[in-house]
């Protein structure tokens, strides 16, 4: 039984209860405006002076100014993001309910104007009660006291009410008012949380605008991702490779411990600065990067020396001006050709014999990386994402990317239209 009590109470007055009943208060406090505004068309017209002393009077002038409120909140967009936040504060409706922008189409704008006009409605209603019910509640609840300390001459009882079981139920009525006035403002907090998501939430525009703006923001992920992976893994695996190789040969070959070094500097203060690059996406207001982005035309021959000082026996052939190449593809293809090198460094190792190929055929551009198949890079665990990235490059300019062994090499072969979709 205590924790029924417990239960109807905190219905009644816990801190959801309480929130929802300040969402009434301020739903009556915005209908202020409307009542006033109700009260100069009902006083005329009802020939009248004093409509605030007059309760009827006072109800169809708030009667009046509610169709007002629908008129503002369809007139102005804004209204329903100033309605939902409210709601998300004061409701505890998740925000994934409710919509987050102006209502742009007339069916939304309908919609607000339907909750603007409810919230209004069931405010100034709860706000009238909360004026005037506490006052009241209160006076009953102390009025055996009040008759008690004044002898009959302080509170002066109506003689139909004058009797000693009439003050013994008045505390009863006081505190049954109260809880009822609490009863209303829960039950209308309740339906008006239950209406948000309905009147508030997103339309099939809204969702599709939210579905486009998180596709669009994976697809930067997604390729902030790659580019991460293919710069700095490159990076990696090469600095790794030159400094294993000049420790070997600390002592016997310092010529080649300082080309070594030497390279190992170039690679990283590339790195440094398409890492900039990278980032500098992430930064708001900042450019698109502090770098540009590598290409075939100006990077091709610095990653094959870079990737030969690392101890991979490279022989490439170039059979097309990648200064002719479109930028895009130009940056794309660079990225394909680097991953695929990388690849062979991390997997098959540095005195690796690799064959890349570059040319057109077919108004495609082709890549080739080929290794010896004992050495692939599928022989060792750890790998898949950089033929991922390969592949997601190559479907997003339209072409295709195929990795497997083939006539006892371990082949990449990737096809990119000289023309096809950025």
């Amino acid at each position: 039984m205590p924790y029924a009590v417990n239960d109807f109470l905190r219905l009644l007055f816990g801190r959801r209860a309480r929130l929802r009943w300040i969402h009434l208060i301020l739903g009556g406090a915005l209908a202020m405006p409307y009542v006033f505004v109700g009260q100069l068309v009902v006083g005329p017209a009802m020939d009248s002076r004093y409509v605030f002393n007059d309760l009827p009077l006072q109800l169809l002038s708030f009667a009046v100014g509610l169709p007002l409120a629908a008129v503002t909140a369809a007139v102005f967009p804004l209204t329903r993001p100033l309605e939902s936040g409210a709601v998300r504060a004061l409701c505890g409706i998740g925000a994934d309910r409710l919509a987050h922008g102006p209502a742009r189409t007339w069916v939304a704008k309908g919609r607000a104007a339907a909750w603007f006009t409810l919230h209004l409605g069931f405010g100034g209603i709860i706000s009238g009660m909360s004026l005037a019910v506490p006052p009241f509640a209160g006076f009953l609840t102390a009025l055996p006291l009040l008759v008690w300390l004044g002898g009959g001459t302080l509170v002066e009882l109506p003689e139909p009410l004058d009797h000693t079981w009439v003050l013994a139920l008045a505390p009863v009525a006081g505190v049954a008012t109260m809880l009822a006035l609490a009863g209303c403002a829960a039950v209308s907090g309740t339906l008006l949380a239950r209406w948000a998501p309905a009147l508030l939430g997103p339309a099939p525009e809204d969702r599709l605008a939210a579905a486009e703006a998180r596709a669009a923001d994976l697809a930067v992920r997604n390729r902030l991702a790659r580019e991460l992976h293919d710069s700095v893994g490159h990076a990696l695996s090469a600095v790794t490779l030159q400094a294993s190789a000049a420790r070997r040969v600390l002592d016997t070959d310092r010529e080649f411990v300082r080309e070594a070094l030497a390279a190992i500097e170039d690679t990283t203060r590339r790195t440094v600065g398409e890492l900039d690059a990278v980032l500098g996406v992430l930064r708001d207001g900042d450019a698109p990067g502090t770098a540009p982005a590598p290409t075939l035309a100006g990077d091709l021959a610095g990653l094959l020396r870079r990737t030969r000082a690392c101890g991979l026996r490279v022989t490439s052939t170039v059979g097309v001006d990648p200064e002719a190449l479109p930028p895009v593809l130009s940056r794309e293809a660079f990225r394909i050709v680097q991953e695929g090198l990388s690849n062979a460094l991390k997997h098959a190792g540095d005195g690796t014999s690799v064959t890349l190929g570059i040319g057109i055929t077919d108004g495609h551009l082709e890549i080739t990386v080929e290794n010896p198949l004992e050495r692939a890079p599928s022989c060792r665990p750890g790998g898949g994402h950089g033929l991922r990235g390969i592949a997601d490059r190559a479907r997003l300019l339209g072409g295709t990317a195929e990795a497997g062994p083939e006539r006892g090499a371990w082949r990449l072969h990737v096809r990119l239209p000289m023309k096809g979709p950025a």
